[in-house]
C-alpha cells in the first residue's frame, strides 16, 4: 500500500511536469471557460430569463463551474492515449512499480489542476458580477462537491482515452460524449425553456443534478434532493467508470 502511495505520486508529479511542455493542453483549463462565461454573460445573458434569480451570473457561473471542471479529465484522456500509443505503458510493466499507479497518477493529477480551475473560475466569475451568497461551510461543501465530480469525470475520460487508438481520437470521442451533455442540460438556461421531450432528459441528466445543487450551495437557491441527488451520481459515475477503466487497462497491458 506504501509503495501504491509514493508510485501514485511520482506519476502525478509526471503528468503534472508535463504541462508546461504542452501549454496546450491548458486551454480546456483556461482560455475556454473564459471565453463562455464572457460569451454567456456579455452576449447571451440579457436574453435569457432566469426566474428566481436577481442576476443571470449567479445562475451561470455554478454551471460554467460544472461544466469546466467536468472537461478536467481530457489531459488524462489525451495522456493515457498517447502512452499507449508510444509504448510508455508497456514499459511500466517492466519496472518494479503498482499497476495500479499508472491511473491513480493520472486521475490525481486532474485533481490538483482542478483546484486550480476552481481558482480561475470564481476568479472571473467574482469579476463580472458573481457572489456567494451561502455559509462558509456550504460553500466548502459546495467546492468539495466540484473537486468529486471532476474526479468522476477523470475516470469517464480514462475510459476513453484507453478505448481510444490515438490522442486526436481521443479528443473527438470525448468531446462527442460529454459536450452535448453540458448544453442539454440546466447549465446555460432553465430547462423549462426546452422542448417538452428536452426537458424531461435535461432534468435528469446528472450536469443539471450537480449544477442545481452548486447552485443551491453558492448562491443560497432552493436546494430540494439536488445535493445529495448529486453526491450519488457522482459517486455513480466513479464507481462505474473506475471499474471500467480499471478492467479495460488490465486487457491493454495483458495484451
Amino acid at each position: 500500500m506504501k509503495n501504491t502511495i509514493s508510485d501514485t505520486l511520482v506519476l502525478a508529479g509526471r503528468n503534472l511536469k508535463r504541462i508546461p511542455r504542452q501549454p496546450d493542453l491548458l486551454t480546456g483549463y483556461t482560455i475556454q471557460p473564459v471565453m463562455f462565461t464572457l460569451l454567456f454573460v456579455f452576449v447571451f445573458g440579457g436574453a435569457i430569463a432566469t426566474p428566481g434569480y436577481d442576476d443571470y451570473t449567479d445562475f451561470l457561473i455554478p454551471g460554467i463551474v460544472v461544466q469546466t471542471i467536468s472537461f478536467g479529465g481530457f489531459t488524462t484522456a489525451l495522456g493515457l492515449s498517447d502512452d499507449l500509443r508510444k509504448g510508455l505503458i508497456d514499459r511500466f510493466r517492466s519496472l518494479p512499480m503498482s499497476r495500479a499507479a499508472v491511473l491513480a497518477g493520472r486521475t490525481l493529477s486532474d485533481v490538483l489542476l482542478n483546484c486550480v480551475s476552481l481558482v480561475i473560475m470564481f476568479g472571473v466569475g467574482l469579476a463580472v458580477g458573481f457572489s456567494f451568497a451561502s455559509s462558509v461551510p456550504e460553500v466548502i461543501l459546495g467546492l468539495i462537491l466540484m473537486l468529486m465530480f471532476g474526479y468522476a469525470f477523470s475516470w469517464v475520460f480514462a475510459y476513453v482515452g484507453l478505448n481510444a487508438s490515438s490522442p486526436e481520437t481521443a479528443n473527438a470521442l470525448g468531446f462527442i460524449a460529454i459536450f452535448p451533455l453540458t448544453f442539454a442540460s440546466g447549465i446555460f438556461v432553465p430547462t423549462s425553456s426546452m422542448p417538452s421531450w428536452l426537458e424531461a432528459f435535461a432534468n435528469v441528466n446528472p450536469f443539471t443534478t450537480v449544477t442545481d445543487a452548486a447552485r443551491a450551495l453558492f448562491v443560497g437557491a432552493p436546494a430540494g434532493d439536488d445535493v445529495w441527488g448529486a453526491f450519488v451520481w457522482t459517486i455513480g459515475i466513479t464507481v462505474v467508470f473506475a471499474a471500467l477503466s480499471i478492467s479495460r487497462y488490465r486487457r491493454a497491458v495483458s495484451s
